[in-house]
């Protein structure tokens, strides 16, 4: 057998069954009309957030990134719990703006924004991150053809790591960012220039669980962000420090000493230099925010062996759910939380293999797992899933198209 992740310990039986937001999984599924059906509870969600305040510095801002989960609802429900919203793209601006989000509180970082992107981005007056010197020039030019200084910051690649990331994002040649040596320059003609001048984004890995790991990054951002302000001459109206606060997502996987961040958070602020006196910070967080508060549910459609080996065939799969059946940057693969929705409090009796209903080899939701005996019209949870999930995914991949989504 194979160990299952954590199920997050928010979630609890109802009838004997899982419960989300007080309802059953089969009440939401009715209600839904099918399967398979992406499950987000508002409850966990205020919970985490209101945790995460609490434990935080006063000062400390706190942004969603939206592309951890752009459903409507979500982001209309987020845009009063959070202080700011970091963006990717034009389209995700436009989803924005109807969320409700005004254009003060979001920023715009990614490389290769297209002329369109800048010219949608500067006339709506958000802040864009930029990734290169070229993206500054155009940036520029097209804030003079507008006829409005535009409101830039600098996202800087950093000479360092968050250690133990799931995703690296800083620490050498990167797609990412302008180098550290060429920011102060860079900062400079920026300033020069005209345009609202605000700040750096200094992101250096995600997904991480360990707190001496993302103290130390934060340590190395506060000090990078005030030697390069230095060097520059400049101000530091605005520094988002990134995030990186990871999420359990396997076994053994331990939750995240948020405490002990803000501790040290809060010391580090405290005895900040001249140049970050003032400065505006903030920190950029997805998963943390929304990934374990949701659920993906799946129906069970086939229960079958072949070799003396049980599979139970979903309705669902990885066109869905990427990230886990470890098709989304995973080296090794390892099963997420997974649960047999319907018999939530029933004991594990039967190993068996939880598949897709696509035609590859790859549609796996859980190896070799010890669950529940479980038949035809059972419904399948895979918790954590309310982050990369449905937008992350090839949802369009032998024609079988979006699940649905809930915000309850």
């Amino acid at each position: 057998m194979k160990a299952l992740g954590p199920i997050p310990p928010e979630f609890t039986a109802k009838e004997g069954e899982l419960a989300i937001g007080g309802r059953t999984a089969s009440e939401l599924v009715k209600e839904a009309g099918d399967t398979p059906l992406f499950v987000y509870s508002r409850a966990i969600i205020e919970q985490r957030i209101g945790d995460l305040r609490k434990a935080m510095p006063e000062r400390l801002k706190i942004h969603f990134a939206m592309k951890a989960n752009p459903y409507g609802l979500l982001l209309e429900f987020m845009a009063d719990l959070v202080d700011g919203l970091d963006i990717a793209s034009a389209g995700e601006l436009e989803q924005a703006r109807e969320a409700g989000y005004l254009p003060r509180e979001i920023s715009f970082a990614g490389p290769g924004k297209r002329d369109r992107e800048l010219f949608a981005a500067i006339r709506a007056g958000v802040t864009l991150n930029l990734e290169s010197a070229n993206e500054a020039e155009r940036a520029l030019q097209i804030g003079k053809q507008l006829g409005i200084a535009p409101r830039l910051a600098i996202r800087v690649n950093p000479p360092f790591e968050l250690r133990g990331s799931g995703m690296k994002m800083g620490g050498g040649a990167k797609p990412f960012g302008v180098d550290a040596d060429r920011v102060p320059t860079l900062a400079r003609t920026i300033v020069d220039a005209g345009a609202n001048w605000r700040g750096f984004h200094i992101y250096s890995g995600s997904q991480a669980l360990d707190a001496e790991a993302l103290i130390e990054a934060q340590g190395h951002v506060l000090d990078l962000a005030a030697q390069l302000a230095g060097e520059a001459g400049v101000e530091v109206p605005h520094l988002n420090m990134g995030g990186g606060f990871g999420i359990p997502y396997f076994d053994k996987d331990t939750p995240l000493d948020v405490a002990a961040i803000g501790v040290a958070l809060e010391k580090r602020f405290a005895d900040l230099p001249g140049v970050l006196k003032d400065t505006q910070f903030a920190i950029e967080l997805g998963r943390y925010l929304v990934g374990e508060a949701g659920v993906y549910l799946t129906r069970i459609v086939d229960r079958k062996v072949s070799h003396d080996t049980t599979y139970l065939v979903t309705d669902g799969g990885l066109h869905h759910q990427l990230a886990a059946s470890g098709n989304f940057g995973t080296v090794v693969r390892r099963n997420y939380p997974v649960a047999i929705a319907t018999r939530f409090d029933a004991e594990p009796e039967e190993e068996v293999n939880v598949v897709g209903c696509l035609c590859t080899p790859l549609d796996r939701l859980a190896d070799a797992a010890h669950l529940p005996r479980a038949e035809v019209g059972d419904l399948v949870a895979v918790f954590c899933a309310g982050a990369y999930g449905a937008s992350a995914s090839p949802a369009t991949f032998l024609g079988q198209g979006p699940a649905l989504e809930m915000l309850v």
